[in-house]
């Protein structure tokens, strides 16, 4: 059953919705401003996880429809690895049923400093385009479905992760790698959000109003990335990463 949520606070958390379908289009996190604000406004911690998935395909969706518009990445760029993706997500959104989570709770932080330490010491990584570190195949059937699992078992940081294995492995530059990972980042989250879907536990009134502002917040978000916003990329992800681990460890300790 959806929760009765007054006019007000709809109003405030897609307004939330704006910003973080913004950030989330540059660098990924989005859910860090996201989830946050709901459990706030009193959203039980499952639903609240769940409707952010909701929404949040709903952004990612339109970053990327508007990159493939406008030329930063095509279907035939993407599609398999989209499919790796999916079946990554799908396979991890149902383990995390059995599984206890905590056992991410060293991991986490991990991998979140590696990649905000990785972009912030390699100031020329990801500025153009470099030879593949690991051929396309490989990457396709190990690297993207590994991080599809990962988003679909918990996911702080999936966007940022993807734009890093697309610099970092296969030579992109931010921009193309970002446009990508977008495209794998709908995948995951679609696979994520069918779950929750069949379990129940998503708010559709809450979500849909909040979509509405992650839509118009991760449009934004694609045309500043298409007109020079490569410049705010490797800052924001930085940020958004660091962030996320200080969130993290104060909910923790």
């Amino acid at each position: 059953m959806d929760m009765i949520l007054d006019s007000q606070t709809l109003l405030i958390l897609a307004t939330v919705a704006v910003a973080a379908g913004f950030i989330d289009t540059l660098a990924g996190g989005g859910g860090l401003i996201t989830i946050p604000a709901m459990l706030l406004m009193q959203v039980p911690p499952v639903q609240a996880i769940a409707t952010n998935k909701l929404q949040g395909t709903f952004g990612t969706l339109a970053s990327t429809l508007t990159l493939m518009r406008r030329r930063q990445v095509t279907w035939d760029d993407i599609k398999a690895a989209c499919l790796s993706s999916f079946m990554g997500a799908s396979l991890g959104a149902a383990a995390i049923q059995f599984v206890d989570a905590s056992v991410l709770d060293l991991l986490i932080p991990i991998v979140l400093v590696s990649i905000g330490l990785y972009f912030l010491l390699a100031p020329s990584a990801g500025t153009v385009e470099r030879k593949p570190r690991m051929g396309s195949g490989l990457y396709r059937s190990c690297i993207v479905p590994l991080i599809g699992f990962y988003d679909g078992f918990f996911g702080p940081g999936t966007g940022s992760l993807f734009s890093l294995a697309e610099v970092a492995l296969r030579g992109r530059n931010l921009v193309r790698a970002t446009a990508s990972a977008k495209g794998m980042n709908l995948a995951s989250n679609m696979a994520s959000l069918v779950v929750f879907i069949i379990g129940g536990k998503v708010l559709w009134i809450l979500g849909g109003t909040m979509a509405i502002g992650q839509v118009i917040g991760a449009y934004l978000g694609s045309l500043v990335l298409m007109t020079g916003g490569s410049r705010l990329i490797r800052p924001l992800i930085v940020i958004v990463c660091f962030a996320m681990v200080g969130r993290y460890l104060y909910q923790h300790l």
